[in-house]
């Protein structure tokens, strides 16, 4: 029997161009071969207490292309054991800044959290966008849907 062999390659490379304003060791990174988001780290130590939400430098500056953007989004793993989140994620980073990333944490758990400089704090993905021409319009067409919002569908 012939073995039939396919390769597919996932993921779209786009080249970046990266300033790091820290030392090294603070370049988005990608812990696993496949994995969506960049490791950003932490360029201080702070303490983030209960409830409260701090700005945090990551070193990192970008020069996204035209047509992209990057989502910072919070570490899956900060968040289910700590309770530490992003708060406006995902944050925006438009193709235009060229501003260091800062990454507004927030500690949703009743503990103090300590964040050493160096350590990963959230995570950098990439996506094209598009960019609407808004018409205005009498009346918008009709859907299934129409105007029904949270808790149309009679599930929790």
């Amino acid at each position: 029997m012939k073995e039939i062999v396919t390769r597919i390659d996932y993921a779209l490379r786009v080249d970046l161009e990266v300033l790091i304003i820290a030392e090294d060791g603070f370049a988005p990174t990608y812990a696993k071969p496949g994995d969506a988001g960049a490791d950003l780290r932490s360029t201080q130590s702070i303490s983030l207490n209960p409830g409260a939400r701090a700005l945090v430098g990551t070193g990192v500056k970008l020069a996204l292309p035209a047509g992209y953007v990057g989502l910072v989004h919070p570490r899956s793993g900060l968040a289910a054991k700590h309770g530490i989140t992003v708060l406006n994620a995902p944050g925006t980073i438009d193709a235009g800044y060229r501003g260091e990333i800062l990454v507004t944490l927030l500690n949703t758990s009743d503990t103090s959290f300590e964040i050493e400089r160096g350590d990963r704090i959230a995570q950098l993905l990439f996506q094209e966008v598009s960019r609407a021409r808004f018409i205005a319009v009498a009346e918008l067409p009709e859907s299934s849907r129409g105007d029904t919002g949270f808790g149309s569908s009679g599930r929790s």
